[in-house]
């Protein structure tokens, strides 16, 4: 197992380790008590999206297995679980009839959480559209905004009491870049005016929800996740250091400027205008917007160079050679110090969480052990990053691995494992990896760190 040199004094004393994971990856069950079809149940069913055709309907299972999962969580001795509540599961259309018994599950889970001295972060949304709304175009329609918002406050109606900490959206650039612009995710639709329509109604319906987390989770610290790009030029022409900062306009500063200065970049209405939605009075408000927190999720840094032939003048292209993960992402932990202190600065954050952070790799069990050497340096590479930043004055008030164990990885099926905790899908066992172990001596010895400051 991996030794580590990791100085975990300098993390608060209440630093919050956790793990992360998302409804439609885990919890399988997409037809149980009422649950309405996802856009991802659709995609996940259209030729050639998906490696093999895999899918979630049962993926980890946790719609059945969520006492035990609960109390491996409480073995692996973290201090937070940051799970997702799937849309369909509480409006199976969308918006109209509530499903009672979708609410009746988190109300479980949210219990078994508390029952077992976590702290519970739920994102209300990661990824899962209800169908029927992406069949009325989805989230480039205005009204969808509105929609979200109804269903945010069934929800923190029956859980807002016990949720500490609320996250709106998972990845915005995701859901609309992904989704509505290069297709490569559900719902796999092409079209730039529908991305930034997509993201303008992303960016309505967080206000909105910021609105009803306030009336009615007031206890609650409420924020956003993003996947925020930390984009480096490919070269030291200037030309690319340009595209570089565009590349953060485009991608990131198309979520971020509204959220914290109520209007676009002014970049993207030179480059592409006809692209851009119509703002009306009330739709970008940060100060009703303002999150609490800021969830940070980091994986690797984005490579760009100048490109004069495309709309948006710039092109993404391979990371120098170095340390790749199973996915083909480069291996830069520094770049998650540097993406925290550019966004401090920039945008006067005063309090972070980074919310996924993890490495997929070709685990082979060898009888009841998982020896991955690779994923264990990963993390505690990147702890350093982190507990570096906080030497520099950036507020982090925790860590969530993604993820406690191996699930459906979106387009990339059962074939790509992040887990801390190897799961067999053919039996639902989980067996820890060298990781787990290794996650949960650090966690431990931060914590007999704090305990021998106080005596």
């Amino acid at each position: 197992m991996t030794h580590h040199s990791l100085d975990l004094k300098a993390l608060p004393k209440d630093f919050l380790w956790g793990v992360a994971t998302a409804a439609y990856q885990i919890e399988g069950a997409v037809w149980a008590n009422g649950r309405g079809c996802s856009i991802w149940d659709t995609y996940c069913r259209t030729p050639g999206k998906v490696y093999e055709a895999h899918n979630g309907d049962v993926a980890c299972d946790h719609y059945h297995r969520w006492e035990e999962d609960l109390d491996l969580m409480k073995e692996l001795g973290i201090a937070s679980y940051r799970f997702s509540v799937a849309w369909p599961r509480i409006f199976p259309r969308g918006c109209g009839a509530v499903e009672p018994r979708g609410l009746d599950f988190y109300d479980r889970l949210v219990d078994g959480i508390l029952r077992r001295g976590l702290v519970p972060m739920c994102t209300l949304y990661h990824w899962d559209l209800p169908q029927e709304l992406e069949d009325r175009g989805g989230w480039p329609e205005r009204d969808v905004a509105d929609h979200f918002a109804d269903y945010a406050e069934t929800v923190l109606r029956r859980l807002g009491d016990r949720l500490p900490l609320i996250v709106t959206f998972n990845e915005p650039y995701c859901i609309c870049f992904n989704g509505y612009y290069n297709g490569s995710q559900a719902p796999g639709r092409k079209n730039l005016r529908l991305t930034h329509h997509a993201a303008h109604t992303l960016n309505r319906a967080h206000v909105l929800a910021m609105d009803r987390i306030r009336a009615y989770a007031p206890g609650a610290k409420a924020g956003i996740v993003m996947n925020t790009t930390l984009a480096l030029p490919a070269t030291d022409r200037p030309e690319d250091r340009v595209a570089a900062e565009l590349l953060m306009d485009w991608e990131d500063r198309l979520f971020l400027d509204p959220l914290f200065r109520g209007r676009y970049p002014e970049s993207l209405y030179r480059h592409v205008p006809e692209s851009m939605p119509e703002i009306r009075e009330g739709d970008l408000d940060p100060v009703r917007g303002k999150p609490d927190f800021f969830g940070l999720n980091y994986y690797f840094p984005s490579y760009v160079v100048a490109d004069p032939t495309r709309p948006i003048p710039l092109r993404l292209v391979d990371a120098p050679a170095g340390p790749r993960t199973a996915m083909g992402w480069c291996i830069v932990p520094s770049g998650l110090t540097e993406l925290l202190l550019r966004l401090r600065d920039e945008y006067a954050i005063e309090t972070f969480y980074i919310t996924e952070n993890g490495s997929a790799w070709n685990d082979v069990p060898e009888g009841d052990f998982i020896h991955d050497e690779e994923r264990q340096k990963f993390l505690v590479d990147h702890l350093d990053a982190v507990i570096e930043a906080v030497k520099q004055g950036v507020d982090v008030r925790g860590y969530y691995a993604w993820s406690v164990y191996d699930n459906f990885e979106w387009t990339f099926g059962f074939a790509k494992r992040f887990g801390l905790y190897y799961t067999d899908y053919l039996t639902q066992r989980r067996i820890p990896k060298d990781s787990a172990r290794l996650y949960k001596r650090i966690v431990e010895e931060h914590r007999t760190e704090n305990l021998s400051q106080r005596c």
